[in-house]
């Protein structure tokens, strides 16, 4: 059985929360006992740098993020655990990504859009308090991803941009320097839950209205009893739809269990013994983990030793690899004979190649360029990368599949079809000869 590696990576700027439990943690866990499957799972330090300079922030929320994964059940045995910054090659990936990288690349990124758009209407300048760190943040990501070798990374939709940034970075190393990397696909789970927060709005800490994973049976009481609701009374029926009671419970719930509590709105429950029902369910499903979760937190020595074995696990694939990437690029002892590799480079480099991307429009594109860049034929829209893909493998063995695939192709004014045949043989050329 083939073996399909995921990646999944958690940023230690907060406290989890019950809605990072339902959509994030319980998941991934689960997933993590998938037969078939190899996971990584790592504490993004490096990237907390960015939104966070609180040094005791960070230093806490890595270690109650580590405590959280592991009292829900992350196996540090089955998986591959660690923290970012004990891997020193993730840092020089970067810098190799970022040499093959695009500056207008990085300038569509979305959270780069979203600060210069912020600015904008602020009326002030449209790079005001942008950082290189936020700038460069797609590469770092790249880097964790592709040092891996994942093939599937779990995202939510507002991530996948970064999947395919990471898939553009690792493609263009790949065509400069010979095939290296894996391109990940974003692994996007429709039923993946979100729960709402004591407002109702969803549960954010930048919405300040979370529910810790790990507060005490007081408080957790506490918070549940400040969601807001409306203003029905007891007897009167109450709707399920848009209730963050309701929501809440469903997420932690059996199917009866929720059937029997939408029957009791519909009945007219109190609002107060709607809260109470949530309360005991929630804490029947974390008082076991809050155990173990205290446990850890007072031995945070255990947890550093965990995260180093993680990280020596880790190194032993980045540290071959980070090897392998830097002789690619020449980073070589003098020792060895550059020459034949130098004119290998050159000749590859020489060759038009195809460049997969996605639209606004959610469907996948593909283009041929040639050595210099200049356009030479563009795709129309495929449902999925995967049909893309397979167009880009039959075009690149056979230069003859233009004829069978013409309906899903665009000419491009002033090329003309010759010059696309010949820029598909070279390619085929060159394979039969690697």
């Amino acid at each position: 059985m083939s073996t399909t590696r995921y990646l999944t990576g958690i940023t230690t700027t907060g406290t989890p929360h019950l809605g990072n439990f339902v959509g994030s943690i319980r998941p991934s866990v689960a997933a993590s006992l998938t037969s078939g499957v190899q996971s990584f799972y790592f504490l993004a330090d490096y990237h907390a740098l960015i939104k966070c300079e609180d040094p005791v922030r960070i230093q806490r929320s890595t270690l109650e993020i580590a405590a959280s994964w592991l009292a829900a059940g992350l196996n540090p045995e089955h998986v591959t655990f660690y923290r970012q910054s004990d891997i020193p090659e993730i840092p020089e990936l970067t810098w190799l990504l970022t040499c093959v990288t695009g500056k207008g690349l990085l300038n569509r990124a979305h959270a780069y859009k979203a600060s210069m758009d912020k600015n904008t209407a602020a009326g002030r300048e449209q790079d005001d308090g942008v950082t290189a760190g936020l700038f460069m943040y797609p590469v770092l990501m790249a880097a964790d991803i592709l040092m891996f070798k994942a093939h599937k990374v779990p995202v939510g939709r507002d991530q996948v941009q970064h999947i395919e940034m990471a898939r553009d970075m690792g493609a263009s190393f790949n065509h400069l320097y010979g095939e290296h990397f894996v391109l990940p696909e974003a692994a996007i789970d429709e039923h993946v839950a979100t729960l709402p927060g004591l407002d109702g709005r969803k549960m954010s800490k930048s919405y300040d209205n979370t529910i810790p994973l790990f507060s005490s049976r007081e408080q957790l009481k506490k918070l549940i009893g400040s969601i807001l609701t409306d203003s029905r009374a007891p007897g009167e029926p109450k709707e399920t739809e848009g209730s963050a009671l309701f929501q809440i419970y469903q997420a932690f719930a059996t199917a009866d269990e929720t059937d029997a509590l939408r029957k009791a709105y519909a009945d007219g429950i109190a609002w107060g013994d709607a809260k109470q029902v949530l309360f005991e369910r929630v804490d029947q499903v974390i008082a076991p983990m809050r155990a173990h979760y205290e446990e850890l937190m007072a031995h945070p020595a255990r947890i550093e030793t965990t995260l180093l074995a993680g990280a020596e696990r880790a190194r032993a694939l980045a540290t071959p690899f980070i090897r392998e990437l830097r002789a690619a690029v020449g980073l070589r002892s003098l020792a060895q004979a550059a020459a034949p590799q130098k004119a290998a480079k050159a000749a590859k480099a020489a060759l038009p190649s195809f460049k997969q991307y996605r639209e606004a429009d959610g469907k996948f594109y593909f283009k041929l360029v040639d050595a210099e860049g200049r356009l030479l034929l563009q795709s129309t829209g495929f449902e999925a990368p995967k049909e893309a893909g397979q167009a880009i493998a039959q075009l690149q063995k056979n230069p003859q599949a233009l004829h069978d695939l013409a309906p899903r192709l665009v000419p491009v004014e002033g090329v003309a079809p010759a010059d696309v045949a010949a820029a598909l043989q070279a390619l085929a050329d060159a394979a039969a000869a690697a």
